[in-house]
């Protein structure tokens, strides 16, 4: 969940901390910093009294200086601190309940406290004289990091290692190829991890800006874009999910090379064990994809070849391939950091609601998978808009499933079986979308009869949700941004807006689609109340509301007469038929021109016109 949405979620006081921490920063830097003086200008310097959005902005700009504050940080924290941000940095961990976070914390210690005595016994056995084996390896790493730990004692400080110390043992851990799980045993052998004290430690960090905590809720929340943050400080080139998916386009031959180049076991052990394997070794996805993937004197060529051949399988639409092995592996990387907006954009809420559900069809257990892959509770309820809070994409959700279960799927559903086979189940779901868009109008009418007769089968209850979300898809379609994220933050059980349309950073349309049976749209009262609800909503979470959209299949006079008249809010009207007329135009154009603005005239708007004017 973005950082705007998250302010919008937590009250004043969860909030202060972070807001307290940007107001620091900005303090020490404004007297050399030309951007931050010119945000603040904009704000009076009042940061505290500052909307999401402005806060947000003005993240942007101080981010060097908070991430080399929190690096500082960190380092004084200590073992558990570093602990807690590997976990809650991991994908589905950034919106949890506290209980569920000591859960994890115990399930993580426990297994860094068992591997921490295997490697004890391990060092220890090392005899003089002998070769260079993984004991006298890991006994090299385990005599300089103790080192580093305990060389403050000489000067009668606590014993501690500062973050440049922190460099040199990373450098040292690659160079000796000491796999992330072995150092963070190691660490525990000399600096115990605190096994207690996990609310105390998320105030720490909750101290320093990392994280919100919602009291009433007892819930932690940590922001995509301290997410990113995190991953840097830790060396992560990628997200779990996305190293995930390059693993899964692998071939058996190529997961046994990685695992042998880091001297790990490959007899007997299943494909499915082998990527796991891989994923708990905190391999540099840079140093696999150059290195670790190939046999031993492989040409360069053939490198830069299986990595133009990987890009292929990830269907990533690049401008360019890059020419050296370095290039192509950088341009993977970049591409696959910046995918997020891009893969939920491939479906629409229609799209993405029909491919999970029919998913759920043929595999049962895919929620349980879910949720071990991306450690959520078990009790908790999956549903697209939590999946979309937790930066679950589809196609995190294809690749969580084996190559073997994906052409189960394929097979079953009728999906054609050349090419990318998950891209192949994803279009699948962007046509369904189509059929329903080119039947908006009878949608919209509830015209049961006419969508049977176009093969729309379509239960009669799901109409209206049908209708909102096909909406959406249409609004997509025509470029614009509909922000589900701010959506899920401003609804409550009570209000629950069917539509926000970001215009710019500040800016948004409220829209609400409705579905009518018999004659024209006429319940204006009831829906005046709910759109001002929403409008309050809004504005209350830092956003200025430029327009209300209500769509239809056609609206009484009445109706069209009190939404003019109104002089709460600015509401403009649009029949369903005209608003497919208005997509079928903006298709029909080579270089289409439509704004958002277009919807902000108010009254009745002329889709005709506006058609034409695209």
């Amino acid at each position: 969940m973005k950082l705007s949405n998250v302010l919008s979620l937590v009250n004043q006081v969860e909030k202060s901390k972070f807001i307290n921490a940007i107001d620091r920063l900005c303090s020490d830097a404004v007297k050399h910093d030309k951007k931050i003086a010119a945000q603040l200008n904009k704000l009076d310097g009042q940061i505290k009294d500052a909307s999401s959005t402005d806060i947000t902005q003005l993240f942007k700009i101080v981010l060097p200086y908070f991430e080399k504050s929190v690096r500082e940080q960190l380092a004084m924290l200590g073992a558990q601190a570093t602990l807690l941000t590997n976990i809650l940095s991991r994908d589905g961990n950034c919106i949890a309940r506290i209980n569920w976070i000591e859960s994890l914390y115990a399930k993580e210690w426990a297994i860094i406290d068992k591997r921490a005595n295997e490697l004890k016994s391990e060092i220890e056995s090392v005899e003089d004289g002998e070769t260079f084996n993984d004991g006298k390896r890991l006994g090299i790493y385990h005599a300089c990091l103790n080192e580093a730990y305990s060389n403050d004692e000489r000067s009668n400080r606590e014993s501690k290692i500062t973050d440049d110390e922190r460099g040199i043992l990373n450098v040292l851990a690659k160079k000796l190829d000491v796999t992330a799980d072995d150092q963070a045993g190691i660490e525990h052998l000399i600096d115990e991890t605190p096994k207690n004290g996990v609310q105390e430690a998320l105030n720490e960090l909750r101290e320093i800006g990392l994280v919100f905590v919602s009291r009433k809720l007892q819930t932690v929340y940590v922001p995509d874009e301290i997410v990113n943050l995190l991953h840097r400080l830790q060396g992560k080139e990628l997200a779990d999910k996305h190293f995930l998916r390059i693993l899964r386009t692998f071939s058996d031959a190529e997961l046994s090379n990685i695992l042998k180049n880091h001297r790990k076991k490959i007899r007997g052990i299943e494909r499915k064990e082998k990527v796991q394997n891989i994923m708990k070794l905190g391999v540099a996805v840079s140093q696999v994809l150059q290195t670790d993937l190939y046999a031993d004197n492989t040409p360069l060529n053939d490198r830069k070849e299986r990595l133009k051949a990987l890009i292929q399988d990830l269907d990533l639409d690049l401008e360019k391939l890059g020419t050296t092995l370095e290039e192509r592996t950088s341009i993977i990387l970049n591409t696959l950091n910046t995918c997020t907006e891009h893969e939920f954009n491939a479906l629409s809420a229609t799209g993405f609601k029909e491919l999970f559900s029919a998913l759920q069809n043929h595999f049962p257990s895919l929620s349980s998978v879910l949720k071990q892959e991306f450690e959520l509770e078990e009790q908790e309820e999956l549903d697209v808009e939590k999946l979309r809070a937790l930066s679950i994409t589809p196609y995190d959700i294809l690749y969580m499933l084996t190559n073997d279960e994906v052409k189960a799927v394929v097979e079953s559903m009728g999906i054609k079986k050349r090419g990318n086979l998950r891209l192949n189940i994803l279009n699948s779901f962007a046509d369904a979308t189509d059929k329903l868009i080119d039947n908006y109008a009878a949608l919209a009418r509830r015209d049961l009869a006419a969508l049977k007769a176009e093969n729309v089968e379509i239960a009669e209850a799901d109409i209206g949700v049908k209708f909102e979300e096909v909406t959406k898809a249409i609004f997509e379609q025509l470029g614009l941004i509909v922000d589900e994220d701010l959506r899920r933050s401003i609804n409550t059980s009570k209000d629950k807006a069917d539509i926000l349309i970001s215009i710019s950073e500040t800016d948004v349309i409220v829209g609400e689609a409705k579905t009518c049976k018999n004659g024209d749209f006429a319940k204006y009262s009831t829906t005046s109340r709910q759109v001002k609800a929403y409008v309050n909503r809004c504005e209350n979470a830092g956003k200025r509301v430029a327009q209300v959209l209500i769509v239809a299949p056609t609206f009484s006079e009445d109706f069209v007469e009190s939404a003019e008249m109104d002089t709460e809010v600015n509401i403009s009207l649009l029949e369903a038929e005209g608003l497919k007329k208005i997509l079928d135009a903006y298709e029909a154009r080579r270089n289409p021109k439509f704004s958002a603005k277009l919807f902000t005239k108010g009254g009745l708007l002329k889709a005709d016109l506006i058609a034409k004017n695209i």
